[in-house]
């Protein structure tokens, strides 16, 4: 299985656009490596690519990408469609940019996929396919010798959802898996508590890619501070004896990865003493673009 690290930062990038803080500022002058939306591309046969969420950034992030570039004929493309975690707009705004594309199909629990913005807009192009998956149901085969299956960790609507289900399926995590090989892969960028799923789902793997939007409980400041408003915001702080550093103590032999960094996480300075203190625990924060090979 190949996996492409195509953006690693959460919702509206690093440097964000309207963010005048020491870590923008460096990064605007060129003394931080900025970092794109978040966004993943697996395959197991390396002609059938599929999209983990779809980021406002994508146009520029399937560019940069060889391995999703068009061709051979006018129109033809790699890409066969995205798996989605949840509806917010940072995992969605990228699908308006496939529009046109024939024979996509988007996969995600029916919640997620009634509640995908600009979902009408996109069919009057070239109608998709639309595929609900049951959360903790049988795994669903993907074009290219991979399958799926989705688990849900929360129930946090999306802010732009007028009075949505409380019980919902809203925020998952995708398992995914070559049968040919065993190797498997598990995508959670988003969850607002380390649960005991979530801990046997990471146990099952070789690889987690897992939500590290912020470093501590009140990274934000005055403007959200403890650790109820992080999680408030469905991200559990990597740091402190509750956060998901810890957890991941117990799954040394699991590769484990960092994705979705807030612009305010001090991780994204290579030079902190927290980026050392996760180098120390044998979790990896990788740079756009990055490939990764399973097993």
């Amino acid at each position: 299985m190949r996996v492409l690290l195509l953006g690693t930062a959460a919702g509206g990038g690093f440097p964000q656009w309207n963010c005048a803080c020491p870590l923008c500022r460096r990064a605007r002058a060129g003394r931080l490596p900025g970092r794109t939306q978040d966004c993943v591309a697996v395959s197991g046969d390396s002609r059938s690519w599929w999209l983990l969420n779809a980021s406002p950034d994508l146009g520029a992030q399937l560019l940069a990408a060889p391995e999703l570039a068009p061709g051979p004929g006018p129109r033809d493309t790699p890409l066969r469609g995205v798996l989605l975690t949840d509806a917010e707009a940072d995992h969605t705004l990228g699908l308006p940019l496939l529009r046109g594309g024939p024979g996509l199909e988007v996969l995600a629990t029916s919640t997620v996929l009634g509640a995908v913005p600009l979902r009408d807009a996109i069919d009057r192009y070239t109608p998709w396919r639309w595929t609900a998956l049951v959360p903790g149901g049988a795994a669903h085969e993907l074009v290219g010798g991979l399958s799926v299956t989705v688990h849900q960790l929360g129930s946090k609507a999306p802010k732009f959802v007028d009075s949505p289900a409380t019980d919902g399926s809203w925020v998952s995590a995708l398992r995914i898996a070559e049968p040919a090989t065993g190797a498997a892969l598990l995508y959670a960028p988003c969850f607002g508590r380390w649960t005991p799923a979530l801990d046997a789902l990471v146990a099952g793997v070789d690889c987690a890619l897992l939500d590290g939007t912020f470093l501590s409980a009140d990274e934000l400041g005055t403007r959200a501070p403890g650790a109820r408003a992080q999680r408030s915001m469905g991200h559990l702080p990597i740091s402190g004896p509750d956060g998901s550093l810890s957890a991941l103590a117990r799954h040394p032999r699991v590769r484990r990865i960092y994705t979705h960094l807030n612009n305010t996480n001090p991780l994204l300075d290579p030079a902190s003493a927290a980026h050392t203190e996760l180098k120390a625990a044998g979790v990896e924060l990788l740079p756009d673009g990055t490939e990764l090979a399973l097993p």
